[in-house]
């Protein structure tokens, strides 16, 4: 499909228009309002992020992407509360953000389990540091472990593991504490294509079947859409809100749906937004030389 025959990204069947109505009737789960972060370098004042403001309903996922130094994970540890903001504030059904707290689990990019500890191990441990009992804490990591498909590996440890599995523990470990948001940081920027395709099946299943709300980070156009109720864009230097993107690809999703009109548009405009045309005083771009004779016998290829 030709660029000029594509639909305006913006553009809603009916169906994707009563999805986002239903949406914004539910309550607010949590917003972000006039949030800014500095820090102090040796070069002086660097503004992490710039005045965001973001509303995010219950049941809603909402997908985080723009360039490197858009201040994604800075924004996303200041909702975890791993970080404070210098200005503006977190609110979670009203109430302020200052420090992590059991209602946001959190997952990385990084294989964070408890190498010592087993699947299930890991799966309880934040539930017995809830108060849970041993045995209710065993009985519940059971149901998750059977929920992501890892019954007969409850009993081995991390590095026995591949990538994927790994992440969906790291999942289940998150949401066995019945968190109102679940928090992911490129959570899947270190797995292999088709490894990635299926941990994405994987969470849109589990979201579809959890009282959660989501908010992921990431870096891949493509992840994003096919994932996102709705997708925030950053720029950066500082770190901005570029557009709220509403996508109009239908629910529920399927890989096919990566060839559909309404996916190409939207990937089109998110394209200009992270890589916009350069302009002739840009310096972002690379001083070289040429070091090194690099014609051969076939002859140059430039």
């Amino acid at each position: 499909m030709s660029e000029s025959n594509l639909p305006d990204y913006r553009v809603q069947s009916e169906a994707v228009r009563d999805r986002f109505a239903r949406i914004k009737k539910r309550p607010v789960t949590m917003e972000v309002a006039g949030l800014s972060k500095t820090f102090q370098s040796r070069h002086g004042t660097v503004t992490a992020l710039k005045d965001i403001n973001l509303t995010i309903h219950k049941r809603e996922f909402v997908c985080v992407i723009g360039p490197s130094g858009c201040g994604k994970s800075t924004l996303i540890r200041i909702l975890a509360g791993l970080e404070q903001a210098t200005e503006g504030e977190v609110r979670l059904d009203g109430k302020v953000v200052d420090k992590p707290g059991p209602e946001r689990g959190m997952v990385f990019q990084g294989y964070t389990l408890f190498p010592w500890l087993t699947v299930k191990k890991n799966i309880m441990f934040g539930l017995i540091e809830s108060g849970y009992d041993k045995g209710t804490a065993e009985a519940e990591a059971r149901q998750w472990i059977e929920l992501i498909g890892l019954s007969r590996f409850e009993n081995s440890y991390p590095h026995q593991l591949s990538g994927g599995m790994k992440q969906r523990v790291a999942i289940a470990r998150a949401l066995a504490n019945k968190p109102k948001v679940l928090l992911m940081d490129e959570p899947f920027g270190a797995l292999d294509a088709q490894t990635r395709s299926k941990m994405q099946a994987y969470l849109m299943e589990i979201w579809k079947n959890i009282d959660v709300t989501v908010f992921f980070i990431t870096h891949d156009l493509d992840e994003a859409i096919y994932l996102a109720d709705r997708i925030l864009v950053l720029k950066a230097n500082p770190g901005e809100v570029q557009e709220v993107i509403e996508v109009a690809v239908p629910q529920p999703r399927h890989p096919e749906q990566f060839l559909s009109p309404e996916f190409i548009a939207t990937k089109k405009r998110l394209e200009e937004l992270i890589h916009p045309p350069k302009q002739e005083d840009d310096d972002d771009h690379l001083n070289l030389v040429r070091m090194v004779p690099v014609n051969d016998e076939v002859g140059s290829v430039f």
